[in-house]
């Protein structure tokens, strides 16, 4: 059901809000990734350890970015970045990244938020319904990656109260 321009930057302020609170829990899922463990995968089908926290942090921003753009085109391919060699270096860079592409659909005009768009033809909807889509895209991600960190021999960061890990 689409929304007006005002409903859409009211739902929108509440979602980047959300993002701002989830950043430090993202950050730090990220940064507890065990050095020496980038190839984990705990099956042969899914993401390999470095590849899934590159993925978590770099979707996010790409997210944000093609919603701030109006239009969703193909990120990189070839995989992490050459200087990305562990979980903090990805850490570091979704640091360095999101606080400020948050920022930026922060001053975005409400119609950021209430255009529609399209997303490789496979579906269309509001910028407001992206970034929705967006928090869940991270959300689950980074649960899937919070679940790889004790068997690689890391600690599990608490991320939404204490884990067993504190302490």
């Amino acid at each position: 059901m689409p929304v007006s321009q005002d409903q859409a930057r009211l739902i929108a302020d509440y979602l980047l809000n959300q993002f701002e609170h989830e950043i430090p829990t993202t950050k730090a899922v990220l940064a507890a990734l065990p050095a020496g463990g980038e190839d984990y995968a705990p099956d042969p089908r899914s993401m390999p350890a470095l590849k899934l926290a590159w993925h978590l942090a770099s979707a996010e921003k790409w997210f944000l970015d093609s919603i701030l753009a109006g239009r969703f085109e193909a990120g990189e391919s070839g995989g992490v970045p050459e200087g990305i060699r562990t979980g903090a270096d990805v850490a570091a860079w979704y640091e360095a990244h999101l606080p400020a592409a948050v920022a930026a659909l922060r001053a975005a005009p409400a119609e950021t938020f209430s255009r529609t768009l399209d997303f490789f033809g496979k579906m269309q909807a509001q910028g407001v319904d992206f970034l929705a889509l967006a928090l869940k895209h991270s959300v689950h991600h980074r649960g899937q990656l919070s679940s790889y960190i004790r068997p690689m021999g890391g600690k599990v960061p608490g991320i939404y109260g204490p884990s067993g890990d504190a302490g």
